[in-house]
């Protein structure tokens, strides 16, 4: 479930190797995964990346020339890997895109849902495209995080993962940092103290700090998770067990003592199963 840290390391991990050759051939691929037609992938052949870079989740990569951008979302189960001249590649991923050199940018998605998606734009395509991003959640700060959560009375946990009120968090990284600072998913945006306020915004810096500088000594999920994915395992400073609250299609892990003073949120899917 790529977010911020593990999009990030993967932009600086590719920004040194995708402007090494020019692209040869881009293509072929799947067609649930190209969300535009016009200009046409082809448009990409002879010409070179100018790096790679980041917009909340997206990963960016305009030509040197300055007339494109390729963008790809990995979506929950996406990953996009360069391979060197004469590696092994996937047989039939998503898209490929093959440079001069012979080294290859390959994305491959997991799972039956296609989600994950390429798009060739212009800049100011993209501009539009991404238009509707809040601002970067890494290095955001109390000050203006207070503007965001007094913008609209919502419950924290889907408020993190709300790409349009702040960009790069999604549901494992939304568990880790309310978890960091000590309040429930379910707690109101406009009900936090000042106090409360700082705390959410130094949790947020300091969890996506540090899953950064892990994804990028190749860590995995397990290391980098403190409470993601550990349901019934201890809380790590081990005041409790862990919880969840299972949805359809994600689950808030939390801990009891840690977040709501004692209290088990109700799990709404059980709720639902019982009815």
């Amino acid at each position: 479930m790529p977010e911020l840290p593990e999009v990030e390391a993967w932009v600086r991990e590719l920004d040194p190797l995708v402007v090494r050759a020019p692209i040869e051939r881009a293509g072929p691929a799947h067609i649930a995964t190209v969300k535009t037609f016009d200009p046409p992938l082809r448009s990409l052949e002879g010409r070179t990346f100018g790096g790679a870079h980041r917009r909340g989740k997206n990963l960016v990569l305009p030509t040197a020339d300055g007339e494109l951008v390729l963008r790809v979302h990995l979506m929950s189960a996406g990953r996009l890997r360069y391979h060197a001249p004469g590696a092994r590649t996937p047989k039939t991923p998503m898209f490929r895109l093959t440079f001069t050199d012979g080294g290859e940018l390959v994305l491959t998605e997991a799972g039956k849902k296609k989600r994950a998606g390429v798009w060739l734009l212009t800049p100011e395509g993209l501009e539009a495209e991404l238009a509707h991003l809040g601002p970067d959640a890494l290095g955001l700060g109390p000050e203006r995080l207070g503007e965001i959560l007094e913008r609209e009375r919502r419950q924290l946990h889907p408020l993190l993962r709300d790409q349009r009120a702040l960009a790069g968090i999604g549901r494992a990284h939304a568990n880790e940092i309310l978890w960091l600072a000590k309040l429930s998913p379910f707690k109101l945006s406009t009900d936090l103290s000042d106090e409360e306020v700082a705390r959410l915004a130094a949790a947020i810096d300091d969890d996506l700090s540090r899953a950064l500088t892990l994804r990028e000594a190749g860590k995995g999920d397990t290391i980098v998770y403190r409470i993601h994915g550990h349901f019934g395992e201890p809380c790590p400073l081990g005041h409790d067990t862990l919880r969840r609250v299972a949805f359809e299609e994600h689950t808030i892990t939390y801990c009891p003592t840690c977040q709501t003073g004692g209290k088990e949120l109700k799990d709404r899917r059980l709720s639902r199963l019982l009815r």
